[in-house]
């Protein structure tokens, strides 16, 4: 396992659309063990490919019940809202307020391959989305009510 350099604001490739992993290799496994480790060597609670210039369709997350590997993430429904504060490894030094749906359902594949849906709520739902906006070019940023 290794860390990966991570990419910063104003990065051309955070503004990108990741493509779909087609084929779960070692390749893929060793990629994500690199993101979850360079996660929480810089104490993040997520990361995306693109953040350490993969564009492919990989999210980790960890809001402290261990590491959640999401290959092709996708949010098939979602409930409520919930504005509360964000920050973002690409982003350092600021923060704000963003309003993201309190609770969603997240359909993905696991490392081995099995198709996987998650019901997550309150902070890990923000987790889930802030990490598939990556995927989609988006920063939190981008989707401020409030902040610096």
């Amino acid at each position: 396992m290794a860390t990966r350099q991570l990419r910063f604001e104003g990065d051309e490739i955070l503004r990108k659309r990741s493509r779909e992993i087609e084929k779960i290799d070692d390749k893929i496994k060793t990629l994500a063990e690199d993101m979850v480790e360079t996660m929480y060597k810089e104490e993040g609670v997520g990361l995306a490919g693109p953040q350490i210039g993969m564009l492919k369709r990989i999210i980790v997350v960890d809001i402290g019940e261990g590491p959640i590997v999401a290959i092709n993430p996708v949010i098939t429904a979602q409930d409520g809202e919930e504005v509360d504060m964000e920050g973002c490894l690409s982003v350092p030094g600021k923060s704000g307020k963003v309003s993201r749906p309190y609770a969603v359902r997240v359909e993905y594949t696991d490392l081995d391959g099995a198709s996987q849906a998650i019901e997550a709520e309150g902070f890990l739902a923000r987790a889930f989305c802030h990490e598939i906006d990556h995927l989609n070019g988006v920063l939190y940023i981008d989707k401020l009510v409030e902040g610096e």
